[in-house]
């Protein structure tokens, strides 16, 4: 059936369809849930820029970006990511590499690479990359993998990951670790692997420990107990939970939110956005929000289950579960029930790579749903 017609695919009991028209992909409802989310975030940003409208055009601007990066990226059929994808994965790793040596430094970190027209961060290239190499990996091999191919896979993922959190960017690490581990997960490792990974995990602790730097160290020690530094390292999970508290069922109401415009929340258009929109929509505003993040990462498990071949249903398991990854460490480290490590709140806090990434990677979902063989009418 060609794509230039309007073309309507298969649901599946669901009512939900993915639409082809004049020539474009298009998966509706995950495009509809995506802008919805994006609108509230538009809200909610807004006011944690202090009515800042310079500000919220350049989010839109990035939002924009976004938009098109979900365009394109849904055109491209699956069987030409799964062919670009090792290419992807070592230029990624070159890209890191380039970093440690000719990257900017900011914030005390050695992130970004500046091409003269844009600067950008590599690592985020990396949480698209390393899912797609490990399911092109096992895309032509049975499983469940064998031991051997575990370790490949961990290798796969550990390699970028170790090298982004050398920059330091433990945050962005966690996340390619959870990406390409999640993948290996879908790959159907037995739950011995499992175990032996787990184990392996926490004997390498002590290891790791003596590579944190000392703001790291500070940070765990501030989760286990924020009150020790109330005014230092405590002040800004103790600020966010005072935030979340107040808001209480319904909020204090858009824009009256006293810890975010008295400058008591720090962070509060990036990392902390979350506590922001506590303070300020309430319990019910929280709930609503999780409710449209769920409801997205059901639509790309849904299309996960509905790929045809080994490398989609990996890729697309991978990235909805990890997306939801982002959404339980932000909401965990704002609520201080995780370590502050650095993770923005998907598709609502300010930011430009990472908006655009995700954008991608759901345009990547919307490839796959699009452009799988329609098998029936």
């Amino acid at each position: 059936m060609s794509l230039a017609s309007l073309e309507w695919g298969r649901t599946s009991g669901t009512g939900r369809k993915a639409a082809g028209l004049s020539g474009l992909v298009i998966d509706v409802p995950l495009l509809f849930i995506l802008i919805t989310i994006s609108g509230i975030g538009f809200v909610v940003l807004y006011s944690a820029l202090s009515a800042d409208a310079d500000l919220l055009v350049r989010q839109g601007v990035r939002f924009g970006l976004g938009l098109t990066a979900f365009f394109v990226f849904s055109q491209i059929p699956p069987l030409y990511l799964r062919i670009w994808a090792p290419w992807a994965f070592f230029l990624g790793l070159g890209l890191l590499l380039a970093v440690m040596v000719e990257g900017q430094i900011g914030k005390g970190a050695q992130r970004w690479l500046d091409l003269g027209f844009v600067t950008f961060q590599p690592s985020e290239l990396m949480k698209l990359a390393v899912p797609m190499m490990v399911a092109w990996f096992m895309h032509e091999r049975r499983l469940p993998p064998t031991f051997m191919q575990v370790v490949a896979m961990t290798l796969i993922v550990l390699v970028p990951a170790l090298l982004i959190a050398e920059q330091p960017d433990l945050g962005t690490a966690l996340l390619v670790l959870a990406a390409g581990g999640l993948t290996i997960l879908l790959a159907g490792v037995g739950w011995r692997s499992i175990a032996s990974v787990i184990i392996l995990g926490a004997a390498a602790l002590p290891v790791l420990w003596t590579y944190l730097r000392d703001y790291q160290r500070a940070r765990v020690f501030t989760f286990l107990n924020p009150e020790s530094d109330p005014l230092g390292t405590g002040y800004n999970i103790i600020q966010s939970q005072i935030a979340i508290g107040s808001g209480g069922l319904f909020g204090k109401g858009w824009l009256q939110g006293t810890q975010a415009h008295l400058e008591f929340l720090p962070e509060r258009s990036t990392d902390f956005i979350f506590a922001v929109m506590a303070e300020e929509f309430g319990l019910l505003g929280l709930v609503l929000l999780l409710v449209l993040y769920l409801v997205l990462v059901g639509r790309g498990l849904y299309i996960a289950a509905e790929a045809q071949d080994t490398f989609t249903r990996l890729l697309a398991g991978a990235l909805s579960l990890t997306f939801f990854f982002y959404v339980f460490v932000n909401a965990g480290m704002v609520c201080g029930l995780l370590p502050i490590v650095g993770v923005p709140l998907p598709l609502i806090s300010a930011g430009g790579t990472s908006m655009v990434t995700l954008m991608a990677g759901f345009g990547t979902l919307a490839a796959i749903h699009g452009h799988r063989k329609l098998l029936a009418p």
